[in-house]
């Protein structure tokens, strides 16, 4: 069977034209460019680890080599529970930083099984997280109280509870914490939130955000656990189960993994793509530090064998200023506005407005301006050197991914639900209260 065939075919020489991961090749970084004028001198380098080098993690590394060339920063560790994929992630760094290592004779890209290791090291300023779900929050609170930075991709946390207590390990131990809400660097969501927000479209209404639908099947069957992989500890605070290759991740490809559909590990589109749209959502409507105070949602659980998270999904939310959230399945993602004056939709290609006068209607300077940014993990390094919050802070990323796990339980209890967002807590209702978090397995707790 597939989980347990040696890994033969795919060579560290055939890896990214093989491996389903949307990266560049790697260029061959320049000696040159570390001793160039105005850049930091080797020993001012901010140094950076990856927790988590799979099909995303590989593609949020690769960005961090080539943006902290700009800023100063550099890779120097990796960390993962398949060795397979820790292997070729040692292999990409080190084969980016060839010619320095050669001319220069510094060190190479350490590897680490275990993220306490990689933590460990004094030496480390920051850190990128991009493991399962129900994984963030104790590799992300490790990395606060071991006094990282974090690059963490999104959704911030499984739970909300983990959420919260997420917040106050990233502000008590004063660390940059970036949410990989990558769209709050994108001037198509910025330009639309600054429009919404300036009234263009008169007194918002309405916000509808759609989102794509997951589809396929799971195959639950046990097999033998791969030798190149650790499953006890890619389970870490999730339930004891067999292993399948479906439950986690292929193990000859970089193909999407199937935890993305297994419920104790991941919620589904709801948090997956409903991270980044009803992020949007909250900017567009000037809530960062709040949340809608009632939901309501329906949705479809079919039987898909091992999969078991929602498919298609409408869920109705209502904020203390009047203003409705729609969030559904359809296409294309994105989310549109709608004021008493005009609406505008606007995805990760174009903003399309009712009228187009709306985006021919400058900003002027006493207006509400956005935070800007143009790359969302060169925003985190130069956050990392300023010590000012991230286009995407922690706070940010906790109430806009509170929104999508509250949809999530309502559609699992299928009655509309009171949130008051001041305590984090739902109104009169205790079933629904113990949704916030859940047993985590010992030792991971959060």
């Amino acid at each position: 069977m597939p989980g347990h065939q040696p890994k033969t075919s795919l060579t560290r020489r055939s890896f990214l034209k093989a491996a389903a991961i949307s990266v560049a090749a790697p260029a061959v970084i320049p000696s040159t460019v570390f001793g160039r004028p105005g850049r930091q001198a080797p020993s001012d380098l901010m140094l950076l680890g990856c927790i988590g080098v799979g099909r995303q993690g590989q593609s949020d590394m690769q960005e961090a080599i080539y943006r902290g060339l700009e800023v100063g920063a550099r890779v120097v560790a990796v960390c993962d529970v398949d060795t397979h994929r820790l292997e070729d992630a040692q292999w990409l760094a080190e084969k980016i930083y060839a010619v320095e290592l050669e001319k220069n004779g510094s060190k190479g890209c350490s590897a680490y099984r275990d993220f306490r290791e990689l933590l460990a090291r004094e030496d480390i300023d920051g850190v990128l997280i991009v493991t399962p779900d129900h994984w963030h929050a104790g590799h992300a609170i490790a990395a606060a109280n071991a006094g990282k930075d974090i690059y963490l991709e999104k959704p911030l946390t499984y739970t909300i509870a983990e959420g919260r207590k997420l917040v106050e390990a990233v502000r008590r131990n004063k660390r940059i914490l970036q949410v990989g809400s990558q769209q709050r660097s994108s001037v198509y969501f910025r330009t639309a939130c600054e429009l919404v927000r300036n009234g263009r479209l008169g007194k918002l209404q309405t916000i509808i955000v759609t989102l794509p639908s997951d589809v396929g099947t799971g195959d639950g069957r046990p097999m033998p656990v791969p030798k190149n992989l650790d499953y006890n500890f890619w389970l870490g605070p999730a339930p004891e189960a067999p292993f399948s290759e479906d439950r986690v991740h292929p193990q000859r490809s970089y193909e999407r993994p199937g935890w993305l559909q297994i419920e104790p590990y991941c919620r589904g589109m709801i948090t997956g793509w409903g991270s980044h749209m009803n992020d949007i959502a909250q900017w567009g409507n000037g809530t960062d530090d709040t949340g809608p105070i009632e939901v309501e949602a329906t949705a479809e659980f079919p039987d898909r064998g091992l999969f078991n998270v929602h498919t298609t999904f409408h869920a109705e939310a209502r904020y203390a200023n009047g203003v409705r959230l729609v969030m559904k399945t359809g296409e294309p993602a994105g989310v549109r506005f709608e004021g008493d004056r005009g609406s505008l939709f606007v995805d990760r290609d174009r903003i399309e407005p009712s009228d187009p006068a709306i985006l021919r209607e400058k900003i002027g300077e006493n207006e509400t301006r956005l935070y800007v940014s143009n790359n969302h993990m060169k925003n985190f390094l130069e956050c990392m050197r300023s010590r000012k919050d991230p286009v995407a802070p922690v706070e940010v990323g906790h109430r806009s991914n509170t929104i999508c796990v509250l949809a999530h339980i309502a559609m699992k209890l299928g009655r509309k639900l009171r949130w008051d967002p001041a305590a984090e807590k739902f109104i009169g209702d205790e079933e629904a209260n113990r949704g916030l978090d859940y047993a985590h397995r010992s030792p991971w707790t959060v």
